[in-house]
């Protein structure tokens, strides 16, 4: 299996037939075996009846329905474990980051790269529509303070939900983590970085939707995550890294 590719949803119904249907198109034409994983959190719509029907026509696509939603960093952790592609990427179900990104990730894989993440944040990334002022004010905030908690001042886009590991990287990492909502990301990137895997930003052309999960109150939550990982790494609840 050369790819394992991860989709995390909570009450998606009206999008994810579409968001699979041109993730399946894309990859059948890629010419290397694959898998798509549909994580479900607890949809209170017809989201996993939606999959489990598509599932008759696309026999690579298989689906995870938990009884309970623990969020978002906890499905993709469970998606990404689970996956047995060489590489393994996650991506969000409104595809606000086109599936064809592929084409400039894999290759960097090729070069070494054990972690390459989409980014909107560095040169060349390309927004359409950009963010509204007020998220972009809050983004920057949020930036500035997980790179003074964290550390990570190398990175810039922490949060775009496109990212793929090796399946190395992948092992090591993900059944370390602990943070189950938004800040999962910087989790799993200062977990990496912690075991020394060599992590690539990528811009990305990406699209902003105006239906996203995330509100401005999420915000506040992902900074007690913050705080929480910057404890775990001081108590080693993550072992000696």
């Amino acid at each position: 299996m050369f790819l394992s590719l991860i989709i995390p949803v909570y009450n998606e119904e009206k999008r994810i037939s579409k968001t699979i249907i041109a993730i399946d198109a894309y990859l059948r034409k890629a010419g290397y075996k694959y898998e798509i994983i549909v994580v479900n959190e607890n949809s209170t719509d017809k989201t996993s009846e939606v999959v489990h029907e598509l599932m008759k026509e696309i026999p690579h696509l298989s689906i995870f329905d938990n009884p309970e939603n623990h969020g978002k960093g906890y499905a993709v952790r469970e998606g990404m474990t689970e996956g047995k592609g060489e590489y393994l990427v996650f991506t969000d179900a409104d595809l606000s980051t086109p599936i064809q990104e592929l084409e400039k990730m894999i290759p960097l894989f090729k070069q070494g790269y054990d972690v390459v993440i989409g980014s909107r944040d560095v040169k060349g990334a390309i927004l359409d529509p950009p963010q509204p002022l007020l998220r972009r004010v809050l983004g920057d905030l949020f930036k500035l303070y997980r790179k003074i908690v964290l550390g990570m001042w190398e990175i810039e886009d922490t949060q775009c939900g496109f990212k793929g590991f090796t399946k190395k990287a992948t092992e090591d990492v993900f059944p370390l983590c602990k943070v189950n909502g938004f800040a999962f990301d910087p989790e799993i990137l200062i977990l990496a970085k912690k075991k020394g895997y060599k992590i690539k930003e990528m811009p990305i052309t990406w699209k902003n939707d105006l239906e996203s999960k995330i509100r401005t109150s999420s915000l506040f939550e992902m900074a007690a995550e913050i705080l929480k990982i910057r404890l775990n790494l001081l108590t080693h609840k993550y072992g000696k890294i």
